[in-house]
Order: structure tokens, then sequence, then C-alpha cells
């Protein structure tokens, strides 16, 4: 399984929109507070739509909180500041659980985590002026890497809800 771990996210907007996403990939989702806004937030739920009661969701008042169930567990910390691809680690183990996370939209991970992790720290590559990318892109695009990798294991990969030839059924019964 992909856990997406949240550190203190900032912007109702991209948590609703990463909640769709952990939704459609079949990912956990872990949020650390505190948080600035309500988890009822009305932008949170615009963005998350209807698909926020399917989610596997945590919260955590804490890093410390956090830690005392996560602290073991192999976690990638996705950051400007690493030397290493995302795309260069192998994720490809459908068996193995795979965690990620990621820091708040105005200053990332705090620092002394990541220093204390730092070998398992990955960057997305940017232009060399470019500070950061949306909060939601990045989860968005480290974790179909990962699902990439492994081969979209338990994805649709033809559409299921209308049935896999709706384009050309469509224009036989016009």
């Amino acid at each position: 399984m992909i856990t997406i771990i949240l550190y203190q996210p900032e912007k109702p907007s991209n948590l609703g929109n990463i909640m769709r996403t952990c939704m459609a990939t079949g990912s956990k989702l872990v949020v650390i507070g505190p948080l600035t806004y309500t988890l009822d937030d009305k932008s949170l739920k615009r963005a998350g739509m209807d698909y926020i009661d399917e989610l596997d969701f945590e919260f955590y008042d804490s890093y410390d909180g956090f830690l005392k169930k996560y602290k073991n567990k192999n976690i990638y910390y996705v950051t400007r500041y690493s030397k290493n691809l995302y795309s260069d680690v192998d994720f490809s183990n459908v068996v193995e659980d795979v965690f990620l996370m990621f820091g708040k939209e105005s200053s990332g991970i705090p620092h002394d985590i990541l220093r204390e992790n730092f070998e398992k720290t990955i960057r997305i590559p940017m232009v060399i002026d470019a500070r950061s990318l949306n909060l939601s892109n990045c989860v968005a695009l480290v974790t179909y890497e990962v699902l990439r990798q492994r081969k979209f294991f338990g994805l649709a990969t033809h559409e299921t809800i209308k049935g896999e030839d709706f384009l050309f059924e469509e224009v036989k019964n016009d």
C-alpha cells in the first residue's frame, strides 16, 4: 500500500485534491497537524468531492504523535534539498508498503526531520530558479511514479464505469 503523509498542509484546497488522488489510487492519507483550518472546511470538501467518505485517513495532532505509530516505517521525504531523484528509487515491489512524506506549502518538511532522514530524501527535478511545485501536483506525480513502477497494480487500466467501448457505443446509439 502507498501511504501519503502530509506535514501540516496549509491550504484546504490542496488537501482536498490530495484526498481525491489518494482515493482514486487506493492510497492511505495521513495528516500531521496542527492545521490552520478545520477538516470540514468548504474548500476542502469542494476539492475532495464525495470521495472523502471512502478515504483511508488518519490525523495526528503532532509529529511526535505520528512517530508513535510510524517511527520504524520506511518513509521517503520529498524535498527540494535532496540529491536523490524520486524516479531513481525502486518502488516496483507490490508487496512492500511505500510511505511518502510531503511538507507544508510555505516551508516544506522541517529541516531537522530532513537532516535526520537525509538518506531517505527524494526530489522532483525542476529548472534552476524554481523553488517548488504545487503540493497536490507533487503528491500525484510521485504517487503515480510508484504506481507506474508497479504496473498500476490494483488500478483499472480501461474505462469501467461507462464501459470499455463507451466512445464507440455512444456513436452507434445516436
